[in-house]
């Protein structure tokens, strides 16, 4: 079952999910892992934006520095002028979608929501910048923290663990007291899979994910085209569509209230698909 922290504050207003969200991915980088998810200009991001929220994508997550495993290093600099421009050119045009800004840097996130993002998403939950947290805090938009373990170079040598799902639990109960103790309460968890862990670890933590509930706080799940699925399978990331839309099941299953992907026409169909399900269950 979900938790009943169901809610965003987006701007103004209060969003109350009665289903589970699609976030859809737009990489301004050369270099992420799934080539399809690669949109360098502004004019092919917008197209790929404009094509997803006609798909039903409710949020659109912004990321301009790769986080693949061994991803190379870029600069602060190089990072805003890849973001910044695509943030204000969606915002001009599509004033009423959710602009999520992936980034693990304060004055990147700082600088991307006075540009007209919604939603800081930092994959290192504030460990890759000290003063993220504190601009999160200026800020007051809703924070997504995710669980990693170094950094993208380094994160793969990092996978040892005496029980995953317990010592995930315990980051984010940790994670919690502090982020509300500075007045960051609109807080997201994501486990991080593919993200310092093992492959099959990764199915482990899918199969506990149920437990995360206990926290009260809305939960995000990005499994799509990951090498869980891929290297499971013996295939590439671009075969990797079948296997995702599976496990994204699972996680809807087990109460996910964001998915991030790569896809979107696919979630959003197989989601309609399933609530039926939850209606005739309820």
């Amino acid at each position: 079952m979900k938790s009943n922290t169901t809610f965003l504050r987006i701007g103004k207003k209060l969003r109350l999910p009665q289903r589970t969200w699609v976030m859809g991915i737009l990489n301004a980088t050369p270099d992420s892992f799934y080539e399809g998810s690669r949109v360098v200009a502004v004019s092919e991001a917008f197209k790929r934006a404009q094509q997803m929220l006609a798909e039903g994508a409710d949020i659109l997550d912004i990321g301009g520095y790769s986080s693949r495993p061994g991803a190379g290093h870029i600069s602060e600099k190089e990072e805003l002028e890849r973001v910044l421009p695509l943030v204000l050119e969606l915002r001009k045009h599509f004033p009423e979608a959710v602009i999520s800004i992936d980034t693990f840097r304060a004055k990147v996130a700082y600088e991307a929501i006075k540009a007209g993002a919604d939603i800081i998403n930092d994959i290192t939950a504030g460990a890759g910048d000290s003063q993220m947290w504190n601009r999160v805090a200026d800020v007051s938009v809703p924070y997504i923290a995710m669980h990693m373990r170094g950094t993208p170079q380094t994160m793969q040598s990092l996978t040892d663990y005496r029980d995953l799902s317990a010592e995930l639990f315990a980051y984010f109960a940790r994670l919690k007291h502090q982020l509300f103790g500075l007045g960051i309460s609109d807080l997201i968890i994501d486990p991080g899979f593919g993200f310092a862990k093992e492959r099959l670890d990764n199915f482990h933590l899918l199969s506990e994910l149920e437990g995360f509930h206990l926290l009260d706080l809305p939960l995000l799940v990005g499994v799509s085209r990951k090498s869980m699925i891929y290297k499971t399978l013996g295939i590439s990331p671009a075969e990797a569509l079948n296997g995702t839309v599976a496990l994204q099941t699972v996680a809807w299953a087990k109460g996910a209230h964001i998915l991030r992907v790569h896809d979107v026409r696919p979630a959003v169909e197989a989601l309609h698909l399933l609530s039926l399900l939850e209606r005739r269950r309820a």
